[in-house]
């Protein structure tokens, strides 16, 4: 760890339940550090589930396990206004949001620096798979983990400067296989613990299942047309359908039917076969820079850009349009780029340029 951090010695970990976070607390104590375990209980279902986000009784057990103080800290309402109210709003509208990224950006770190300023630490700490870097110009950045299968860069890059400057992420050169090694060693009690992979909130059924719960707005049946606009079945609401999906749609057509566009106004849903998937350009919105403060207009940007979580990620030029938006013109055509997901763009050096919200498919 640098020399900046080692002179810091109080740190708040965000403990989830789960290995990473308890192994990140482990390292810091072992560090020398003066660690104190905090969890931010986001949600709970009526019947009493909690997030997998926060699972509250392994978090604590970890603690005691380590021997640190710990906390759990309601965040319940700001986590509603932030990320599950949105959720539903965008589902509404035919998009695909990602609520890790907007929970990251606006409760998880608000809320950890929040309670860092009132227990008087200099910096939180997370169990994420990534490296915070302060560059040459002074800024702050994140650079892909060590190991690309485990990296999480793509759900940080909404992260503020003044954010970064108070965060450290001590798993980004270890590999999974490692952390369970430690965690075991330590005799930590989530080391073996499975990896949570769906969206935290949605326990039950399926994420059409929670938006029918949680909304008030009729979910209504419509139309599948093809590219040429004729009807070529009927769908069972837009909420249940993502751009790219094929598997479901209930369709023969003759063809492998994809989910090529999603139209809430009319309440359509256009399909096409798989090459109607492939674009070259897409417009970016509600912009957020890292390594630069931003794009100068009439500047042209080379970059490496993932469009989802799990893309291996495309060479690009990104441009400038005005109004807070930039034209991302791939040297290759990518594959369902949906609008409400993010476009992340990186440098040669595998660190986080900045990134954006997709919303025009070109």
């Amino acid at each position: 760890m640098s020399t900046l951090f080692k002179k810091m010695k109080k740190v708040i970990v965000g403990m989830s339940g789960g290995v990473d976070s308890a192994v990140t607390a482990y390292l810091l104590k072992a560090a020398g550090f003066s660690v104190t375990g905090i969890t931010l209980r986001t949600w709970f279902s009526a019947e009493g589930e909690e997030s997998r986000c926060c699972e509250i009784d392994d978090a604590r057990r970890v603690a005691w396990k380590i021997g640190i103080p710990y906390y759990a800290f309601n965040c319940v309402l700001a986590f509603q206004d932030n990320v599950t109210k949105p959720f539903v709003s965008e589902y509404l509208q035919g998009l695909t949001p990602n609520p890790c990224i907007v929970c990251n950006r606006f409760v998880k770190w608000e809320k950890m620096l929040y309670y860092a300023k009132v227990l008087k630490a200099d910096f939180v700490a997370t169990g994420h798979y990534a490296s915070v870097l302060r560059l040459d110009n002074g800024r702050y950045t994140v650079q892909q983990a060590l190991h690309a299968e485990k990296d999480q860069t793509y759900m940080l890059y909404k992260l503020t400067q003044e954010q970064l400057a108070r965060t450290m992420m001590p798993l980004g050169k270890c590999s999974k296989e490692e952390v369970r090694r430690i965690a075991e060693e330590a005799g930590l009690p989530v080391a073996n613990k499975k990896d949570s992979q769906e969206i935290c909130f949605v326990t039950r059924g399926s994420y059409g299942d929670y938006i029918e719960k949680e909304t008030d707005s009729a979910i209504r049946p419509g139309n599948f047309v093809d590219e040429k606009g004729t009807v070529v079945g009927t769908h069972k609401g837009i909420i249940h359908y993502t751009v790219g999906q094929r598997k479901g749609l209930g369709l023969a057509l003759g063809y492998p039917a994809y989910v090529k566009r999603i139209s809430a106004a009319a309440n359509e849903i256009v399909v096409g076969d798989e090459t109607s998937l492939y674009h070259r350009e897409i417009i970016c919105s509600e912009l957020n820079y890292m390594s630069v403060p931003g794009i100068e207009e009439g500047e042209t940007l080379r970059a490496h850009v993932k469009i989802r979580y799990h893309h291996g990620g495309e060479y690009a030029s990104i441009c400038p349009e005005g109004n807070g938006q930039v034209r991302v013109i791939f040297d290759n055509p990518v594959r369902v780029p949906a609008p409400g997901q993010s476009a992340v763009f990186y440098d040669e050096n595998r660190c986080v340029i900045g990134g954006g919200k997709i919303t025009g498919v070109l």
